[in-house]
């Protein structure tokens, strides 16, 4: 073991009286010593040879000559950029001296991501309504999300295979929480604080227990609306979405509603609009019927109204909820839902200089 490290103080040495001119040269230093048959992997391979009881001392003073080495290079090619410029990738030595009075190199102009765009617009055209933002918590108990909606105890939207439980006590009096599955639980704690006149849009991330494809993910985003105050009719609701869908998606959009059924709003209905994307002739997206549904809504169910203490008999109201990816769908031409969440430079760039 002595003639070993000998023989690494004496390639210690070498390696300290080194000098490097060239790029070149620096390559040979890199190949002799650190290359895959270089002088540091052959010493390293010597760790065989060495005794049991000597093996972890000795593997230390191997891992210090390596490091040694891997620093001597660094600082080798340190002095050689200092003495030297690049020019087309490759180093020229001489000396040069930096223009300062060139043009900086550009840095990339970056942009809101597409779902932000159409969020913020969504909620600019309901502000101008007299609609303010309401938000509230992702992770929530059962009653703001279930309970107060009217939803009853057997409803299907409760099931594990829609909904993402933290937990689920064993008994009557622990709280059940869950990753909310709509915004409606927002309004909830709205119409929990405040008394009518109530005007508010709930924007927000909700997350649901599906198969990630095209056109489902498990996470999305949504913006729900709720209006409640005397005299409130679903002529107020048609009107407030007719409104919406000119402001979004311009004028000549043509726009239906379909009977429904939501549990926290009776009378319920889907409202539809022609297909931006192949203008009502039929394509994928909108299963080739050229009408695509964008939202749900309703008049708000007398039981949702009582369960937070406001008087149904004298007070009525309307609710809708929308999902912010169906309208970036329609409004970019966007067909696939996963392009959203995957950070690809290639899609987001799209949008550099949309407002």
């Amino acid at each position: 073991m002595e003639a070993l490290l000998q023989q690494i103080e004496g390639y210690k040495a070498e390696m300290k009286a080194a000098t490097i001119s060239d790029a070149a040269a620096l390559e040979q230093f890199r190949i002799k010593y650190l290359g895959t048959k270089g002088l540091v992997k052959a010493v390293m391979g010597e760790m065989k040879n060495v005794p049991a009881e000597q093996k972890k001392s000795f593997g230390q003073i191997l891992n210090d000559f390596k490091l040694f080495a891997e620093a001597r290079f660094e600082e080798l090619q340190a002095s050689l950029r200092g003495q030297s410029s690049m020019v087309n990738g490759q180093w020229s030595t001489g000396n040069t001296q930096s223009d300062y009075s060139l043009p900086g190199e550009p840095i990339p102009v970056g942009t809101r991501h597409p779902l932000s765009l159409v969020r913020n617009e969504i909620v600019s055209i309901f502000k101008r309504l007299g609609f303010a933002v309401a938000e509230g918590p992702e992770i929530e108990d059962d009653w703001h999300n279930f309970g107060a909606m009217n939803l009853p105890e057997d409803h299907p939207a409760r099931d594990m295979q829609d909904t993402f439980y933290i937990n689920k006590p064993t008994n009557a009096d622990g709280a059940t929480w869950l990753l909310r599955t709509h915004t409606s639980s927002v309004q909830a704690r709205v119409m929990e604080t405040q008394k009518p006149p109530i005007r508010v849009i709930c924007p927000g991330r909700v997350y649901r227990n599906e198969t990630v494809s095209a056109r489902a993910h498990c996470f999305f985003h949504q913006v729900e609306g709720l209006y409640v105050d005397e005299q409130v009719s679903f002529a107020d609701l048609k009107q407030t979405l007719y409104f919406f869908v000119q402001e979004m998606f311009g004028k000549n959009v043509k726009v239906r509603f379909r009977p429904s059924y939501f549990p926290f709003t009776e009378p319920s209905a889907e409202m539809d609009i022609s297909c931006l994307i192949c203008g009502g002739d039929g394509c994928n997206i909108c299963k080739h019927s050229g009408w695509v549904e964008i939202l749900g809504s309703g008049m708000v169910h007398p039981n949702v109204l009582e369960n937070f203490g406001i008087d149904a008999n004298k007070y009525t109201g309307f609710a809708f909820g929308m999902g912010v990816e169906r309208i970036t769908q329609l409004k970019y031409q966007v067909n696939d839902l996963r392009l959203y969440s995957q950070n690809d430079i290639r899609f987001l760039k799209q949008f550099t200089g949309v407002v």
